[in-house]
């Protein structure tokens, strides 16, 4: 008897994606990894499979206990969260769960595998944020969270949508070793954008296409061959990239001072209570110097860049001097604002607002969540090319929310390249991306810090994602307490 199948099977997404399953079936450790471009609906296979999506017509049947690891459970934790603030309307005190909370809700207590409760908790160091309150984890940690409470579930199916993104690589090899062991006796069905990333162990490979499965693999072929055969339904001739160009009433303006730095901290220190996330940091940031920032999660590379953004409350309890302004001498945010480009999965998380594709290009002139002033006809035709450039032109009219995760990303890389930043900040701009596009994405970047008016900061965990333009690099491990 399969594990899983789908047979006729069709469901609806948010009323705008039907995913249509002629026929899937996935055996008892028949390790199955689900490929396919942004907005193909691997995703919302893995979402189907995982009894996700309203019900249209069809067979579905999963028999075996199965948990789910994904963006939108990470966006649902969050938001229930977020929702706890809200309580004072109803004169309730809120009390926010603490990471322990999550992690063992729904297991039985005590557990009862020690061995495995201790791997995978030194494994995802969780040992040392068990009471500590789930909003104050880092997207990172977040998803090793979720991973965690997945494995200690024991289910017999675990779904992984990109279960490796947004993890550092110590953390990213170690998972793998974890799953080559749990493939032993766990069905696992990866979602995956990077061939590099499939696993040998895998039998069945599903490409999917709008919506439906266009080729899956047969029984008996080897995996290098699937590759190869992935490989070439993928190719993409890759035309020499342009920029579009800057619109000269609403680009980032030149620093005050042409010949001061962008930014300079000094003795930067960010903490909460009794935990120090960094300190000691002594960065100077200056015109056309581009810098590569690693850590391991939960190191503060985003603590570190929401500090420069303003975004970060303790900006003003730190020496950080950028463009010119003191922070916290009356400068308003906007003023810092006008010189950044700024795209992370905080930021991708964030934007809820569902206006058109074409207006999210658009909000990136006004460092805006939405669009709230109307735009130049110029602006729109650079908005317009900038779709063009990321192959999203067709899609220029459609909501937001609707888009895929990958769609989604696309739009808000673009929307941090629009005004041709004084300084570019890409925190893990490629996760969710599929392998053309992450091509596509690393190529545009690199242009965009060769071209001269534009100082890169950028975050990533992957080598094959480095762009040869960086020549800067800043560990954030060098100042851990």
């Amino acid at each position: 008897m399969s594990l899983v199948t789908l047979a006729q099977y069709q469901c609806i997404f948010a009323e705008h994606f039907t995913l249509h399953i002629k026929y899937l079936t996935i055996k008892a450790l028949q390790h199955t990894v689900i490929l396919g471009a942004n907005g193909s609906g691997k995703s919302a296979l893995a979402a189907c499979l995982a009894g996700q999506g309203e019900y249209v017509s069809g067979e579905r049947a999963v028999n075996a206990p199965y948990a789910w690891v994904s963006v939108e459970q990470q966006q649902a934790l969050i938001a229930a969260e977020r929702q706890k603030d809200c309580s004072d309307i109803l004169d309730i005190i809120p009390i926010p769960s603490t990471v322990e909370e999550i992690l063992f809700e729904g297991l039985d207590l005590p557990y009862q595998d020690p061995a495995l409760l201790e791997h995978v908790l030194s494994l995802f160091s969780l040992n040392t944020m068990l009471k500590r309150p789930f909003r104050a984890l880092s997207t990172g940690e977040t998803r090793k969270l979720l991973l965690a409470k997945a494995i200690l579930s024991k289910a017999q199916l675990l779904i992984l949508d990109e279960p490796w993104d947004g993890l550092d690589q110590q953390a990213c090899h170690e998972l793998s070793v974890l799953f080559n062991t749990l493939a032993e006796y766990t069905t696992l069905v990866f979602v995956l954008n990077r061939l590099s990333e499939v696993p040998r162990y895998c039998q069945q490979v599903v490409l999917m296409q709008a919506g439906e499965i266009q080729w899956q693999s047969s029984s008996n072929s080897s995996l290098s061959e699937t590759i190869r055969h992935i490989e070439q339904v993928r190719h993409m001739q890759q035309s020499d990239l342009s920029l579009p160009s800057r619109d000269e009433e609403r680009f980032a303006p030149h620093p005050l001072d042409a010949s001061a730095p962008l930014v300079k901290l000094t003795q930067v220190k960010v903490s909460y209570g009794d935990h120090i996330v960094f300190q000691g940091l002594n960065w100077t940031i200056r015109p056309n110097q581009h810098w590569q920032i690693t850590g391991p999660n939960g190191s503060g590379k985003t603590c570190l860049l929401n500090l420069i953004t303003g975004d970060h409350p303790q900006c003003y309890v730190n020496d950080i001097h950028v463009f010119g302004f003191k922070r916290g001498s009356g400068e308003s945010i906007w003023q810092i604002k006008q010189y950044i480009g700024y795209m992370s999965n905080a930021l991708h998380l964030d934007y809820r607002v569902n206006c058109s594709l074409l207006q999210v290009i658009l909000s990136g002139f006004y460092d805006s969540i939405g669009l709230y002033q109307t735009p130049s006809p110029k602006q729109k035709a650079l908005a317009q090319q900038w779709l063009a450039l990321m192959s999203l032109t067709h899609l220029e009219n459609t909501p937001f929310l609707q888009l895929s995760f990958g769609d989604q990303r696309m739009a808000l890389i673009a929307r941090a390249m629009v005004k041709h930043p004084a300084l570019l900040i890409l925190d893990e701009p490629c996760n969710g991306l599929d392998d053309i596009n992450r091509i596509k994405v690393l190529a545009l970047i690199d242009l965009l810090a060769r071209e001269g008016n534009t100082t890169l900061l950028y975050v990533n965990h992957h080598q094959e994602d480095a762009i040869p333009s960086i020549e800067h690099h800043l560990c954030m491990t060098d100042f851990q307490a």
